[in-house]
C-alpha cells in the first residue's frame, strides 16, 4: 500500500513537473505535450496511463513473488549460516572430547611406562643383587680351594725341600749325609 502511494507521488511529481529544455536548442523533451496536441493523443499522457493501468498488475504478478522469493533465501541463507554455526560448534565440542580423550590416553600410557620401567628397574637390581651373591660366593670358594692348595702345596715343598736340601748338601760335599 505504501509503495503504491509512493509511486503515485512520484509519478504526479513527473507529470506536473516543468518542462525540461534542451541545453542550446530550446528543444523539449515532450515536445507534443506542450505544441497544442490534446492531452488525449499525447504519446506522454498515453505512456502516464499505461504505466498507471500496469502497475498494479506488474506488483501483483512479478514484484511481490520475486519479493517473496528474495525474503525467502534470505530466510534459508540465515538458516543455513545458523545451522552452520550449531555443527561448528558441536564440532568443536566434539574435538576438545577427542583432544580430552587423547591427552587422558597419554597419560595412562606414559604411567604405565613408568610402571614398566620401575618394575624392570627393580627386577634389575634383584637380578644384580644375586648375581653379586652368586659370584661372591664362587670367589668364596675359589679363594678357599686356592688357599686348600697353597696348603698343601707348602706342606709337600716342605717335605720335599729336606730332601732336597740334603741332596743338594750331597752333591756340593761329595759325600752322602747321614
Amino acid at each position: 500500500m505504501q509503495r503504491t502511494i509512493v509511486s503515485a507521488a512520484l509519478l504526479l511529481a513527473v507529470a506536473l513537473a516543468a518542462p525540461a529544455h534542451a541545453a542550446e536548442g530550446g528543444l523539449q523533451i515532450f515536445p507534443d505535450l506542450f505544441l497544442g496536441v490534446s492531452p488525449l493523443e499525447s504519446r506522454y499522457v498515453q505512456l502516464m496511463v499505461l504505466f498507471i493501468v500496469l502497475i498494479f498488475p506488474v506488483n501483483k504478478l512479478v514484484l511481490q513473488p520475486l519479493l517473496a522469493v528474495l525474503d525467502e533465501r534470505t530466510a534459508r541463507i540465515e538458516g543455513t549460516r545458523k545451522r552452520a554455526g550449531e555443527i561448528g560448534a558441536q564440532a568443536e565440542a566434539v574435538l576438545a572430547r577427542y583432544s580430552a580423550a587423547v591427552e587422558q590416553a597419554r597419560k595412562q600410557a606414559e604411567e604405565l611406562r613408568k610402571g614398566a620401567l620401575a618394575g624392570a628397574r627393580g627386577d634389575q637390581a634383584q637380578i644384580l643383587a644375586e648375581a653379586r651373591g652368586a659370584a661372591e660366593r664362587e670367589v668364596s670358594a675359589a679363594r678357599s680351594g686356592v688357599a686348600g692348595a697353597i696348603e698343601g702345596a707348602r706342606a709337600t715343598l716342605r717335605g720335599q725341600s729336606d730332601a732336597l736340601a740334603r741332596e743338594a748338601a750331597a752333591s756340593v760335599l761329595g759325600r752322602t749325609l747321614s
